[in-house]
């Protein structure tokens, strides 16, 4: 179905392009299913050449996290998706904390009490509690019954002298109008026959999601709303406030849920789907980017390893489908590994690797380190390109599979003869072919060295030359290829090892 896409021109105040909002609740840490509304906003937004705003929807105070606000901020930042405008960079239509904002919505609220679009509603929490309890009874779905709204103004100001407590309500229309989702097409929801008017003001002086998201949205100048599906049913009574206004709607677009591969709720159990724990784990915010596109919609295939700038460049918001994406982080992994090949191969990602992996092997080995060289820049970022392709992180090379890496073996001249009964012929074998190599090793060149070298034992298999050059250089059985190894360590540092191996 096409649906067609508005407001890709200029935005308030001459500004080029769509103006887009993330509006997260400050109650917790970033999770996953919140990183693919803020990703899906950021792109589109990128694609025309438009704006990304974080506001911050604190309006429910009781569920708010102190630093929560930060911290989503901050995992925007982790992301390489930064907001344009937000609490922290600020901009010309802030504040962007709605909790900053009430006397805008109060005033809203005033207004559209004046215009008859709204009421006071003075029921208690004791009346709308049994209510509830009546409706379920029955089996039916609770709502307000809207007694309030039959109130003469005289009733009104009768109870307002009086002192009692009073929240607003708006006043449900019956025959909404149909409007075009940028996802699910023409759509509309009769709010008026299945629901009770909704508060909009409660009685502290916060709004509801409702009037907040409408009045923030039209001075804020938004262009288009892409959020969750679970709004959609609300939609219809949005643009009722929207009409009571007499403001222009921007544009809806609902996402389909993310859910796991087997297509039920994300799980926020034990944090692990929350960006801290991802970022605390050593995954790279390029490879929770690609993952997330790559099980939903939007794109014209789903390919692994696509970069933030081509999510961009290839995102068609009319190809975004109905059905929910399945997000499977058993492959989690695997994205990471391909994005981390990509960090280790550009000259500029890979700088900032060598640190972290300098950090890292002071952290893991600390006075275990066989020297002050293992530190050096060369010889890091050697290991990263002879490693690129194997591994799927970055401390995945302070394992103990590449202890060997920082730390020399301890390996005895019983353990080498158990293997082979030429050890000291194969030993001064591979020590006369180091000392020969004038030039900078390569592991093509040694593994021709290796085959020649094998052919001038008496009776040891090529295997189990390998096996023991293995066991002298590592410590270990497995691993990566011995000329791996060597090329690795550099010659010096194989002939010392040779040696400790042959005189312990």
């Amino acid at each position: 179905m096409a649906r067609a896409l508005r407001g890709l021109g200029s935005g308030p105040g001459g500004q080029r392009g769509p103006r887009v909002r993330f509006g997260p609740s400050p109650t917790g840490f970033l999770h996953l299913g919140g990183l693919r509304t803020a990703l899906y906003n950021y792109i589109f937004a990128k694609k025309h050449q438009g704006t990304f705003i974080l506001r911050v929807e604190d309006t429910d105070q009781n569920r708010v996290v102190p630093g929560a606000a930060e911290g989503i901020e901050d995992m925007l930042d982790w992301a390489g998706i930064p907001p344009d405008e937000s609490p922290r960079r600020g901009g010309s239509f802030g504040p962007y904390r709605q909790s900053h904002r009430l006397d805008l919505y109060q005033s809203a609220s005033a207004e559209l009490l004046e215009r008859g679009a709204a009421y006071r509603c003075f029921c208690t929490p004791q009346r709308l509690d049994l209510l509830k309890k009546e409706a379920l009874r029955s089996q039916q779905t609770p709502r307000y019954d809207n007694r309030c709204r039959q109130l003469t103004p005289a009733e009104v100001a009768q109870k307002l002298s009086q002192g009692l407590d009073w929240v607003v309500r708006f006043r449900l229309e019956k025959g909404v109008e149909p409007f075009q989702d940028l996802v699910y097409g023409w759509t509309k929801h009769e709010v008026a026959e299945v629901e009770g008017d909704p508060v909009i003001l409660k009685g502290d002086g916060f709004p509801t999601y409702h009037l907040a998201n409408v009045v923030d949205d039209h001075h804020m100048g938004i262009s288009h709303v892409l959020r969750g599906t679970e709004w959609l049913t609300s939609t219809s009574k949005h643009l009722l406030l929207y009409r009571a206004f007499g403001w222009d709607p921007p544009q809806f677009g609902h996402l389909p849920l993310l859910l796991n591969k087997y297509g039920g709720k994300l799980s926020k159990r034990q944090g692990d789907i929350f960006l801290e724990h991802f970022a605390r784990d050593g995954y790279l915010p390029e490879a929770l980017l690609d993952i997330i596109t790559n099980c939903g919609s939007g794109f014209p295939a789903n390919q692994m390893g696509r970069t933030l700038e081509e999510l961009i460049s290839q995102f068609e918001i009319d190809r975004i489908t109905t059905h929910s994406a399945l997000l499977d982080l058993e492959k989690l992994p695997e994205f990471n590994r391909i994005h981390l090949t990509r960090h280790i191969e550009n000259d500029g990602l890979r700088q900032k690797l060598i640190k972290e992996l300098q950090l890292l092997v002071e952290q893991v080995y600390g006075d275990q380190r066989v020297d002050q060289e293992v530190l050096e820049k060369d010889y890091v970022e050697r290991v990263l390109l002879l490693r690129k392709g194997h591994i799927s992180f970055l401390k995945n090379l302070v394992s103990s599979d590449y202890s060997y890496l920082w730390v020399r073996p301890s390996v005895s001249r019983e353990q080498l003869q158990t293997v082979s009964g030429e050890v000291d012929e194969i030993g001064k074998l591979v020590l006369g072919l180091m000392t020969r190599q004038v030039s900078v090793l390569t592991m093509e060149e040694l593994n021709k060295d290796l085959r020649s070298l094998h052919q001038q034992t008496k009776e040891t298999k090529y295997s189990n030359v390998m096996q023991l050059l293995r066991l002298a250089l590592s410590g270990q059985q497995h691993g990566p290829s011995v000329a791996e190894m060597m090329v690795t360590l550099g010659p010096k540092e194989v002939c010392g090892r040779i040696h400790k191996a042959l005189s312990s």
